[in-house]
């Protein structure tokens, strides 16, 4: 199928771009012939400039279209996925409780397994519906003063305790022994901070390392950077990584599995609450870090 709406796409363009030939060349056939005629060649001018832009902006529109299409696949196909494997994982493991005898030693290795992927299934749904209410642009938050800090923290004992795999460093460099303040959500906070940090361990190797500084941005603002030896980003995609549904490409991904929404989110969370997050990266697997700005609160 993607590879059928890129066939689509690469017809329109060409389409297009046939299209806006023969109008030139047309209008130039035109103009030679009827030179003499000012009125008549200003008219034509002017109709063959409507045509060219009509033509160029239908172009771009079906080519938008059909993109916008693929990413929807793709979300659908990723999110499928990151439903229907855990189902499918705690299914099996009632089903072996249920028709086999098993010594309390696996069951709670079982137990243990099936809470996992239960809190899997809950952080898919979540982001499908913190995505839904980032669209909402009136929706009003609870602000109130947080102790930033105390948020990621939070976020990565949650983390930790989820992918254990990871080892996790956290620091704080804050000036003259402030407390990191801000002024916002400490839900949306906590799934913005999650996010990242989930990231960060998913997209690195099998012994991921992740460092996670909150810190002085500048005399206003705050930080939060977390940063991987992860597979890293090439530079054409920074800019387009906070976008709905997108998807660094497939070849750097490995077996990773996402549904596109969590930077998405996090741009977004960010966006209400003033601040702004940008990434960095020297390039593919060279990792990359992810730095959250928010304005400072006073002191309480």
């Amino acid at each position: 199928m993607l590879r059928n709406r890129r066939k689509s796409s690469a017809f329109f363009i060409a389409f297009g771009a046939c299209l806006v030939a023969l109008a030139i060349a047309l209008n130039v056939g035109w103009i030679i012939l009827n030179w003499r005629e000012v009125a008549q060649l200003v008219f034509g001018v002017i109709i063959f400039m409507a045509i060219i832009v009509g033509i160029v902006l239908n172009t771009i529109f079906l080519v938008r279209e059909i993109r916008r299409n693929e990413q929807h696949d793709g979300f659908i196909n990723a999110v499928t996925h990151e439903l229907k494997t855990p189902i499918a994982s705690i299914r099996l493991y009632l089903e072996t409780l249920q028709t086999r005898e098993v010594d309390e030693t696996q069951k709670k290795e079982f137990y243990s397994v099936m809470l996992m992927d239960t809190e899997r299934l809950l952080r898919t749904v979540e982001q499908v519906l913190q995505a839904g209410r980032t669209g909402q642009r009136r929706r009003r938050i609870d602000r109130s003063v947080i102790d930033l800090g105390s948020v990621v923290n939070e976020c990565l004992q949650t983390v930790q305790r989820q992918l254990n795999r990871a080892k996790i460093e956290y620091s704080e460099r804050l000036d003259n022994g402030a407390r990191p303040l801000v002024l916002g959500d400490h839900d949306e906070l906590r799934v913005a901070v999650s996010n990242l940090v989930d990231n960060a361990v998913k997209y690195s190797p099998a012994s991921p390392s992740v460092t996670v500084e909150v810190a002085t941005f500048d005399g206003k603002r705050l930080a939060v950077r977390v940063t991987d030896s992860g597979i890293g980003i090439p530079r054409g995609q920074l800019k387009h990584v906070f976008k709905r549904f997108y998807r660094i490409p497939a070849r750097m991904m490995s077996q990773v599995k996402g549904s596109g929404l969590g930077l998405f989110i996090v741009r977004s969370v960010v966006e209400r609450h003033g601040g702004q997050v940008f990434a960095e990266s020297a390039g593919e697997g060279m990792g990359s870090t992810f730095t959250i700005v928010l304005p400072r609160a006073l002191e309480r």
